[in-house]
């Protein structure tokens, strides 16, 4: 009841072939010249120039992006620190309660 049962190898059915046997093929050392590699393309797409304008508005976007997720994280970190206070004043309430009974 309490060995385990190991399962055995159910045996092959079927057609079963040998494996095919690898002929070998003499090698012959000759002298090779490296063929010399093409010339890269010249990329259809232009160069990113980036105005004082577009500069100003990168810089604009990353600020109100940075500006956005402290204010989330702020957020956050006071409803939790909301959420403790709570639960303290709770637990100090509950604590009064049960000492006077």
């Amino acid at each position: 009841m309490f060995r385990p049962k190991l399962p055995t190898m159910p045996q092959p059915t079927g057609l079963v072939t040998s494996p095919a046997v690898a002929e070998s093929n003499p090698v012959t050392p000759t002298a090779s010249v490296p063929h010399p590699l093409p010339a890269a393309p010249a990329s259809s797409r232009p160069a990113v120039q980036l105005t004082s304008g577009s500069t100003l508005a990168l810089v604009g976007g990353g600020a109100a992006v940075v500006l956005v997720v402290g204010a989330v994280l702020v957020s956050m970190l006071l409803a939790v620190a909301v959420t403790a206070a709570s639960v303290a004043v709770c637990a100090v309430v509950v604590r009064s309660v049960l000492k006077d009974h």
